[in-house]
């Protein structure tokens, strides 16, 4: 997938999920208030769920998701190095 789908992508998850249209992919969306924290929780939910790969919070940093661009690098590196998430199996609690 290149650049320019995800970010076309990206930009559909904040219209469909926060009815949000970002001005453009360099937008600050935390400094410009257009997400908040309960927002960045939703929008790594949204991200894996709409590009199928799970993200490792520990291994991401806040500016990774500042801008349209940073998390389109993000879900570029992911995407191309993470399992999809249908393929991994589900774990099922003994009892």
């Amino acid at each position: 997938m290149n650049d320019t789908t995800i970010l076309e992508r990206l930009g559909a998850v904040f219209v469909e999920s926060f009815h949000i249209e970002v001005p453009s992919a360099d937008t600050d969306l935390l400094e410009s208030g257009i997400l908040d924290s309960f927002q960045m929780v939703e929008l790594l939910s949204e991200l894996e769920q709409r590009f199928g790969f799970r993200i490792n919070i520990e291994h991401i940093e806040l500016d990774d998701l500042r801008t349209l661009s940073r998390i389109a690098r993000l879900v570029a590196v992911n995407g191309a190095t993470a399992e999809p998430l249908a393929a991994r199996p589900t774990s099922v609690a003994a009892g």
